[in-house]
């Protein structure tokens, strides 16, 4: 059944955001998915309305871009605007090396995706929420938030930039009835990892071995369980782990 919601989720072609996509499109959200993958978008789009009956706009450029986001975002007419829920999840990790030996490229990609690629969008997005004086920002982290692990270093400070950015944007937003949620989530068996290793499937899936991980199923979850709650309801910051895991370094095998 349709609710007349939309829900804006970035990084929609894999993972995470593609999860979040079918989970809002499933229960009668209409979605704006972008990504840098158009063919991807295209076919998540065809998938979701054929499944689910709702309506889907798909935007592809890299959140890196300010301009591309400015362009992109603004392209959208006044009804699609009207965005109930932002899902900030566009995000990635590079490589596992210590800081005296890491490679100031991945430095940029990380931060400039992970921090640069959420502020960009949602600075386009909450005057939108501000003007209806409503809206929920879920902002996707990681429990290398909250532990630092040897040699994740900047993808670390990257998402420890999304913990404070978060508990910034729900003390600024409080005024306009915002709600601001931080899901940090701990080992998922995503793209994640074989992107970080940068293609290396076999180095990628030893990531997972000895214990179930989460799935992209799985935070989609929790992530439309947080925007289902009551209006007057806010969750802050929430992680999710595995039950093997009890944080970024300790995971029972």
């Amino acid at each position: 059944m349709k609710t007349g919601k939309i829900a804006l989720i970035t990084g929609a072609t894999a993972g995470f955001g593609e999860a979040c996509a079918a989970r809002f499109a499933k229960e009668g959200y209409d979605l704006i998915i972008t990504g840098r993958r158009a063919e991807r978008l295209a076919e998540l789009k065809q998938q979701l309305q054929e499944q689910y009956a709702v309506q889907v706009t798909t935007l592809a450029f890299d959140v890196r871009s300010r301009e591309a986001c400015t362009t992109a975002l603004g392209s959208l007419s006044a009804e699609w605007q009207a965005v109930d829920v932002l899902v900030n999840n566009a995000g990635l990790a590079l490589d596992l090396s210590t800081i005296d030996e890491g490679n100031p490229d991945d430095w940029d990609t990380m931060l400039d995706t992970n921090v640069k690629g959420l502020l960009y969008v949602s600075r386009i997005v909450m005057p939108w929420m501000k003007a209806r004086k409503k809206g929920h920002i879920v902002n996707i982290g990681s429990t290398a938030a909250k532990t630092v692990y040897a040699k994740g270093n900047v993808y670390c400070a990257s998402k420890a930039a999304v913990d404070a950015l978060s508990q910034g944007m729900r003390i600024d937003l409080l005024p306009y009835n915002i709600k601001v949620t931080a899901v940090h989530p701990g080992a998922a068996e995503t793209e994640f990892s074989l992107v970080r290793f940068k293609g290396d499937a076999d180095r990628a899936k030893d990531v997972y071995k000895g214990f179930t991980p989460l799935s992209g199923e799985d935070v989609a979850d929790v992530v439309y369980y947080c925007c289902a709650l009551p209006a007057h309801v806010c969750i802050n910051d929430l992680v999710v782990t595995p039950t093997a895991q009890a944080n970024a370094y300790y995971i029972h095998r």
